[in-house]
């Protein structure tokens, strides 16, 4: 076990190394401190829900593994976030999924209302935490022929734009009710296995699907409206209706938020590279932090060099204030509560690293055209020890340092997981 004096010690070490090039290590943890990330329900419960419990995944959406104590219920779900979000330091955000409604009656998901999202506000007030929401375009026999609200069939797109409307309107009453705007994330799995004919009238028809969709007038100060592109997906290689360049003119025309999914783009592409080419225009983005692996895999998050570009783009060009960050990803091969913390520290170690740079001065000498001075100083900044401010920000946040977390996933697993097969 980590001592209290040693991470103290350590500290006081890595504030002064710091200290000497310019950083201010109490500042930083105060910087982190107001970032929220938005922790995913669905790596709970590998995106079963409660509205449909046996539908089969859909919509090229699919999660490997059977490590023992899947939530099953929603109190089984809600204490396996607080037990996650009890080992995150700071204060954070949970995303819902609409399948994650808890009724008392059977509803489909042009049924559903703010009401039967009522468990999950009462949680959060517990847990002094914000709700963020997502519809649910996947994993419905309405889905027909990988078709929803671009498909050809007036009635398939009629079912999926109510759902569209009642999504925002939950996410309006999680903002009322919590007094924090709720993001509602839209994606759909739209597309052609094959090659089309005809490129352009599903995407107007999605255009109108949309806007019809976003009618009704909500307070952005409960609720926000998000739009997620992606490269292709399976069983729509060839076609994709909700392509990037789709949403990103859809939210830049509607002055709604853009989401970028990591997983979503081509491995040769650097994601944070989308940060400043879009926000000079854009309202601001919503982030899903994944891992890809060959493909849009979506692995649980690592501290590795494209997570910590992403966080450095975020911190240097100044645009945290702008990005919603959340996590999106499953793994049923581990326990997945641990999962949920790995993708959660991983991301803010990241930011935390992007923070303890010199960054106007390094921009100073960039402007200089001093690019020895820049790598040189960037170079050495790698090896500084961010992580004695990481076990501080730990110790401070009261929740375990390094590897210490681990024995109270052991526990939880004990005690709670492991008894529910």
């Amino acid at each position: 076990m980590v001592k209290t004096e040693e991470v103290e010690d350590a500290y006081k070490v890595a504030k002064e190394r710091y200290a000497e090039i310019g950083v201010d290590t109490e500042a930083v943890m105060k910087q982190l401190a107001k970032v929220k990330l938005s922790v995913h329900c669905w790596q709970g419960d590998d995106i079963h829900g409660f509205l449909f419990p046996g539908q089969e995944l859909t919509g090229g959406i699919g999660v490997s593994g059977n490590y023992p104590g899947i939530a099953r219920t929603p109190d089984e779900l809600s204490g396996d976030l607080s037990e996650a979000l009890s080992l995150i330091p700071g204060s954070h955000k949970v995303q819902m999924h609409a399948i994650y409604a808890v009724t008392d009656k059977k509803k489909d998901l042009d049924e559903i209302e703010p009401e039967d999202f009522s468990y999950w506000v009462d949680w959060a007030k517990k847990e002094k935490i914000g709700l963020d929401m997502n519809g649910t375009f996947f994993s419905h026999p309405k889905v027909k022929e990988n078709f929803t609200l671009a498909s050809p069939d007036k009635d398939i797109r009629d079912f999926w734009i109510e759902h569209g409307k009642k999504t925002r309107a939950i996410a309006n009453y999680f903002g009322k009710e919590l007094g924090q705007q709720s993001v509602n994330n839209l994606w759909i799995p739209d597309g052609f296995k094959d090659n089309p004919i005809d490129k352009a009238t599903p995407r107007l028809r999605l255009i109108d699907s949309l806007d019809e969709i976003d009618k009704k007038q909500y307070d952005e100060k409960n609720t926000i409206e998000a739009f997620e592109g992606k490269l292709f997906g399976t069983g729509i290689e060839s076609y994709t209706v909700g392509s990037h360049l789709f949403y990103n003119n859809y939210a830049l025309t509607r002055n709604k938020l853009w989401t970028i999914d990591a997983g979503h783009w081509h491995p040769t592409e650097d994601v944070s590279d989308k940060f400043s080419a879009f926000l000079p225009f854009g309202k601001g983005l919503m982030l899903h932090v994944s891992r890809p692996v060959r493909w849009d895999s979506d692995h649980v998050v690592i501290f590795d060099e494209a997570l910590v570009r992403i966080a450095r783009s975020l911190v240097r060009d100044n645009e945290l204030s702008k990005t919603n960050i959340g996590l999106d990803f499953f793994d049923a091969t581990i326990n997945r509560v641990a999962a949920w913390v790995i993708g959660a520290r991983a991301t803010q170690k990241a930011l935390l690293q992007g923070m303890l740079e010199p960054i106007e001065q390094l921009k100073k000498a960039e402007l200089n055209y001093d690019f020895t001075t820049r790598l040189v100083e960037t170079e050495e900044l790698k090896s500084y020890p961010f992580g004695a401010v990481w076990d501080e920000f730990c110790l401070r946040n009261d929740v375990p340092v390094g590897n210490d977390w681990l024995d109270s996933i052991h526990q939880y697993e004990k005690d709670v997981q492991f008894k529910r097969n």
